[in-house]
């Protein structure tokens, strides 16, 4: 692609994310806390502005949070075998058992995110990316598993103030622009403006939340959820009206009128302690109370529309409610039901996109090999909320009673992780030596002192 043609594609491409990016940024603004306000009348009071400040609860945040915290690649697998592929050093050298975490998180918030596989020294570049930051172009949006073209897109600090730098990606090289910051004067950047890769695919990978074969784009967890959010907030900003203005009595007074100031302004007769008492003179003076506002029907409905979120989520009401009393194992394990379906269904999705991008970086690696496993699949650690003794006790029994091999099994148990088991399989082989060594040399011995006669031991006593 020659200079003007990058030039012609890169405005292109612009074009089209701008279409997306204002639902994404309200997307990014509802996870920061950023919703939209509750109505304020013409005129409201410095005190009203400060309560509906204070009537945003934060709930989207812990919707992702908890779907992403049980989901962890922990190794990649060829077909057959229990060690890890070569690929996977490229995962370790690009510090990805940390840096998935972001790319699991930004499919869930906004329904796709991307990784961008590059040659590199000693070990190829795997970057994630955010869909605000990256936009991929396919022919069948559904079908292709890869991408025409691919636009990164950012603006950057300089020594004479800011530019936009923007990356188009195709199947033969990287190719780097700078412009203004809206977007004009667009132009190479430099002699390093192209980056050949010579890949033969556009090097970006897709992860997506949902699997969409309407073509209509993909959805993520927090976009179905605004509604109820501002429902949320609504009724929160109710019942702190509610605190506020009427949740304590009111005391009234008639009969009298109230002493005055030496200004004219009225003064209030009686100050409300512990051990005072209100007297009047005037015989027709009467005192009295206002119930205050009951706010059980705020909390109520709070507690509802939390449990409405967790049905639309999938997410146990025991996580956004903070309650969970005397749960025995079998009532934990039916309120998690809804969300481990959901995690094996992200674990399936994700997974296909992490064994993409690691077949393309054994191919940038000038592993070939690598690149023709599509058998190989990646491991995904067991995060089930499951007691240790409960599982071991069930793992024993599938060795004892169906002959399983116990090393099969060491990778379920709950904690454990591949180097753990790695390291136990290592072990394992050393102490099956060393007890093969032993019967070596009990063998050896029992042969060489065969046809000899044993002296009788000598009494002592006598």
């Amino acid at each position: 692609m020659n200079t003007e043609k990058a030039i012609t594609v890169a405005r292109h491409l612009l074009k089209h994310r701008e279409s997306e990016q204002p639902r994404l940024a309200r997307i990014a603004a509802y996870m920061r806390g950023q919703h939209d306000s509750v109505y304020v009348p013409n005129g409201a009071k410095a005190e009203y502005r400060w309560l509906i400040e204070r009537a945003k609860v934060k709930i989207l945040p812990l919707v992702v949070t908890v779907v992403s915290q049980n989901m962890y690649v922990d190794g990649y697998r060829p077909k057959g075998s229990d060690d890890n592929a070569e690929p996977w050093k490229v995962w370790q050298a690009n510090r990805l058992d940390a840096r998935q975490h972001g790319v699991h998180r930004a499919a869930l918030t906004y329904g796709a995110s991307y990784v961008v596989v590059m040659p590199g020294k000693p070990v190829p570049v795997i970057t994630p990316y955010s869909p605000r930051r990256l936009t991929a172009l396919y022919a069948d949006p559904v079908n292709d598993e890869w991408p025409i073209y691919a636009i990164e897109d950012r603006v950057e600090n300089t020594g004479n103030g800011k530019r936009r730098v923007v990356r188009i990606y195709d199947d033969e090289a990287r190719y780097t622009l700078v412009g203004k910051v809206d977007g004009t004067s667009l132009e190479m950047d430099g002699k390093d403006a192209v980056m050949r890769h010579d890949l033969g695919v556009c090097p970006v990978v897709r992860f997506i939340n949902t699997d969409d074969l309407d073509g209509d784009g993909v959805l993520g967890e927090v976009e179905p959820l605004i509604d109820a959010q501002d429902q949320l907030n609504m009724t929160t900003f109710n019942l702190l009206m509610a605190q506020q203005y009427a949740a304590f009595r009111q005391r009234w007074v008639t009969g009298m009128a109230p002493p005055m100031d030496d200004a004219g302004n009225p003064i209030e007769p009686f100050r409300s302690r512990v051990d005072g008492l209100f007297v009047a003179e005037d015989a027709d003076t009467k005192f009295g109370e206002f119930g205050q506002t009951d706010l059980k029907g705020y909390l109520d409905s709070r507690e509802a529309t939390i449990r409405h979120i967790s049905t639309l989520s999938q997410v146990p009401p025991y996580h956004l409610l903070g309650q969970m009393v005397n749960l025995s194992a079998e009532a934990l394990a039916a309120a998690r039901d809804g969300l481990d379906r959901k995690i094996d269904e992200r674990e399936s999705l994700f997974g296909e996109g992490w064994e993409q991008a690691l077949r393309l970086a054994g191919l940038a690696a000038g592993n070939k090999e690598a690149w023709e496993d599509t058998a190989a699949q990646v491991v995904w650690r067991d995060t089930s909320a499951r007691s240790l003794a409960q599982t071991v006790d069930a793992l024993g029994k599938l060795v004892t009673m169906l002959g399983v091999p116990p090393q099969e099994l060491w990778e379920r148990v709950p904690g454990v992780t591949q180097t753990d088991v790695e390291r136990w399989k290592k072990a394992a082989e050393q102490g099956d030596a060393m007890h093969r060594l032993d019967g070596i040399i009990e063998k050896q011995m029992g042969t060489s002192t065969q046809g000899q006669q044993i002296a009788p031991v000598p009494d002592v006593a006598a």
